[in-house]
Formats: C-alpha cells, structure tokens, sequence
C-alpha cells in the first residue's frame, strides 16, 4: 500500500517545489476535520507540470506529488494548507524507505504517559504495602498518616526547584535524573521499612524529592512538542498514563505482595524505570527543532500552531510580581484543592475499604483501582474536549473556566453523595464518579500555566504545586487524626466537597485564559 504523509516546507525552507507555489492560495478548498484527518472536497486544477519522472498536481491549496509506482510499493507526498493548519495523515503501507511515517510527538507523549504511569505507580504500591506494615509494626491511623505523607516532605521542597531547572535545562534532562533517582528509592524502600522507622520515612522524603520534577517537566516539554490546539490531548493522554499507574500499583502490588512478598512490587517497578531511562535517552529531544529525524511538515505544524515565548535563559520572574496577578492566585488555590482531594483519595481508599466495608487487602485494592482506571480515560475526554471548543471559536478562558468547574464542582457532590454509601460498590460509583470528573482539571489549571506564563511556566508550576503538596500533607495527616478522633471518614469528606466548591467560585471569579507575564 501507499504510504501517504504530509510535508510542508518550514520558513525559509530551500525546497523548490514549494517555493514555486507560494503564490497559489485561494479558497477552493473545504476541509472537514475529523478526529484522524480531513475529508475534504477539492476542485482540482492539473498543470503539464513535471519534475524528474514525478508528476505534480495541483490544486489551489494542495499539491499533490505523484511519483511513478515503483516496485515495493508507491508513494505520494500530500502538501496542504487548509486554514493555516497541517495534519498528520497515515494511511498504512510503507514510504519509500520502508518506514511507517510516525509524528515524532506522538513518540513522545508515548514515553511521556509510561513514564507517568511508573510515577504513579510508584507511589500507589506504598499505599497497599502501608496495610501490612502496619499490622506487622503495630501502627495507628495517627502514625499512618505520617507515614503516608512522608513521600510529600521531599515532594514539596523539589517542585520549585524541578520546576525553575525545567526552564533552563529542558524537560527531558531533568525528568530523566527524576527517574533515576526515585526508582533508586522504590527499591530501597522495602528495605528501608525492615530497617527502622526512620529510614523509611527518610527513604519516602527522597523518593518524593525526585518525583517533584515529573509533572513541570511534563508541562513544558509536551508544550513545546504540540501546538496549542493539540496540547490539551497530548496532556490528557500522559496524565492519563499517570492514572493508569493507580490501577497498575493497586491490581499488582497485592499480587506480587501475596506471592512473593512485600519486596515483590517495589523490585519490579524500580526496575521498569531504568528500563524506560533506556529509550527516552534516545529517543526523545528537549524541543523538536533539535530532533533530527521529524519531518519539515511536523515541525511546521508544531511551530505555527503555537505563539514561541521569549528565551529567558533560566531566569526566575520577579516574584512579587508573580504574586501580584489575581490569576496567580487561582491556580493556586486550584492546585491546592486539587491536591487536597487527590491524596486524601490516593491514600487513604485502600483503608478507608478496609476499616468501612471490612474488606481484604485484594478486594480493597479492586475496589480502589476501578475509580483510577476510569479516570485516565475521562482525562482524554476532558483534553480532546478543550481542545474541541477551542478550535470552534470559544475563548481561551471560557473553555478553562468550564473544564475547571466541572473538575471541582463535580467532585464536591460525588464526596458529599459517599457520605450516605452502604456498599463497597455504591462506595466505589461515588469515588470514581469524583476522579473521573476532577480529570478535567488537567484542561483548567494545569494548562493555564502555559497560558498565563509560557517562559515562567515550570516555576509558576513549582510554586503551585510546592503549595499544593503542603494541602496534600495536611490533608492526608488531617484524615488519620479525624477518623482516629470522630472514627468516621464522613466528616473529612464533607470538608473536602466544601472546599471544591469554595475554589470553583475563586477561579469563575479570577482565571484568565490570557496572556499575563510578558
């Protein structure tokens, strides 16, 4: 078969095809846009045009570079303008060279969602292994929660840090040392744990310090790889990796704990890291005009379809102000809140199954792994769906206003509706009804960094979130003392739904989709 893909010269760009036709634009072309291409309905023009055996035909807005079918297999380079936006199209078959025509981002937000999937899971594992430990060392809620949130005493000091060297160093560098580091503590921990106390709650204090650089790493290379009207998706698809880790750690972990013992999960996952280290080394660039092997087509769509912000070569804003803007201030109460529920749920489901329902630690990682799974899928809904109204016409801010009230609005009621569950099932419906609607955060506050600042985003990034793991640590200490002191979960939950619907009002009031920091 055919192998079709498109190319397009970049500016100033030799090719003289191109260059031949770069007078040709009129309006004889309706593209319809569809999830994997265009449909479109051309009226084409043939010219008595012929260039080294190859035929060119042309349209107003296309041209079309037909070359004679050789043996093996043909192949047709599609040149197109529609709109001002260029579109990947793979039709099957092998090109010239034998290759499959991949985007080079796609392999990027590829590796970037495994690698956020082995974050997560990474974490999760200490969440089922928490329920053993504990009965083996005779731990209280009280002291489970300290346990708990010992990941987050590195995790708040790291993200500011991680997210200042993203902007100067990359993503790719940065998240690469993160991996390396935290898969090195991953298979410390069990023996940390047999240790002593101590060194397991220092052992989690690292382990959290080189996770702190994953997420602005992720924000800012995946802003740079995809144009604006794709980067909502690309976010989508490796947070939905990073929910995807949930249900890996939650399904696996008690497996491998029963069969082979506690050791089993934090061996595996530490050693699935250094395996991934492997193929991004290689395969991946920190901006895709230092990719040798993408295509001008890609490159072209990439950069027009995105404002570059100015280089500022590592340096921090000004911090007040940062701080002076009300916009600041929403995406970091949003971050908080976000924080907050995300880590009372991460945390504290296993037991909360356990000490509610009574059920056992597989059942309680079932029921627990479920709510996860569905979220990373709502996360791409919530990502192609930004990305849907954006390119009909809506505002930049209207469309992060509307993902952001449903992430927060629709957590609220969910936790308030868990308050009055019976079942573990009914439990479950109400929790993964949250996660799945709190994904569509990810199209809020998480790409509203980029929006208000692009060349500070890693640092805004680090701020926010440095303050949105300080709520995480309260939050997840918070539920350990108010279920060993009132002996329910009902009352935690309820301040947690308040809280969604107290920010949900802040950030209607004050996020802008808006350019802020220039």
């Amino acid at each position: 078969m055919a192998s079709f893909t498109p190319t397009r010269s970049i500016p100033h760009s030799s090719n003289k095809i191109s260059s031949a036709f770069t007078d040709t634009h009129s309006n004889l072309i309706n593209f319809k846009k569809t999830h994997f291409g265009f449909k479109s309905n051309i009226q084409t023009k043939w010219s008595n045009l012929s260039l080294g055996g190859e035929r060119i035909r042309k349209t107003d807005k296309c041209f079309v570079k037909e070359k004679k079918k050789q043996r093996g297999g043909g192949g047709c380079v599609v040149k197109c303008t529609a709109e001002g936006i260029e579109r990947g199209m793979l039709v099957g078959g092998r090109g010239q060279e034998g290759n499959f025509a991949m985007p080079e981002r796609f392999k990027v937000v590829a590796l970037m969602a495994c690698v956020m999937c082995l974050c997560n899971a990474d974490r999760v594992v200490m969440s089922v292994a928490i329920v053993p430990l504990a009965a083996k060392h005779g731990w209280n809620s009280s002291f489970l929660g300290i346990v708990q949130s010992s990941f987050l005493w590195g995790y708040i000091f790291s993200s500011v840090i991680g997210g200042a060297l993203v902007d100067k160093y990359g993503g790719k560098r940065v998240i690469a040392w993160g991996v390396a580091l935290w898969s090195l503590a991953t298979l410390l921990t069990p023996w940390a744990a047999n240790h002593s106390t101590a060194s397991l709650l220092a052992v989690r204090a690292f382990f959290g310090l080189a996770e702190g650089v994953a997420l602005p790493s992720m924000n800012t290379l995946l802003s740079r790889w995809f144009p604006n009207h794709e980067r909502a998706t690309a976010v989508g698809m490796s947070m939905g990796g990073f929910h995807l880790g949930n249900v890996v750690g939650l399904v696996i972990a008690p497996l491998l704990m029963t069969s082979i013992g506690i050791s089993g999960p934090f061996i595996l996952f530490s050693s699935l890291g250094m395996l991934w280290l492997t193929f991004w080394a290689y395969g991946v660039t920190n901006d895709p005009r230092q990719c040798n092997s993408i295509s001008k087509s890609e490159l072209w769509l990439i950069q027009a379809g995105k404002s570059d912000a100015p280089s500022t070569k590592g340096k921090l804003p000004p911090l007040r102000l940062l701080f002076s803007k009300m916009a600041t201030w929403a995406i970091i109460f949003a971050n908080i809140t976000n924080n907050w529920g995300y880590f009372v749920l991460l945390s504290w489901m296993p037991v909360y199954f356990k000490t509610v329902f009574n059920v056992n630690l597989k059942q309680a990682a079932w029921f627990s792994a479920v709510p996860w799974g569905t979220m990373a899928i709502s996360g791409y809904v919530a990502g192609a769906s930004s990305d849907f109204l954006i390119k009909a016409g809506y505002s930049l801010t209207l469309v992060r206003k509307i993902m952001q009230s449903i992430g927060f609005i629709g957590p609220g009621l969910a936790l308030l509706g868990l308050n009055y569950a019976k079942t573990p099932v009914v439990a479950s419906i109400f929790i993964t009804i949250a996660l799945s609607l709190s994904s569509f955060s990810q199209a809020g506050f998480l790409l509203n960094m980029q929006d208000i600042a692009p060349q500070y985003a890693g640092f805004l990034h680090g701020i926010s979130n440095s303050a949105g793991t300080l709520a995480a640590i309260v939050s997840t200490i918070g539920t350990g003392y108010f279920v060993q002191w009132l002996g329910s979960f009902q009352a935690f939950l309820t301040v947690t739904a308040g809280l969604y619907f107290v920010t949900a009002i802040f950030w209607n009031l004050y996020a802008t989709g808006e350019r802020v920091f220039y």
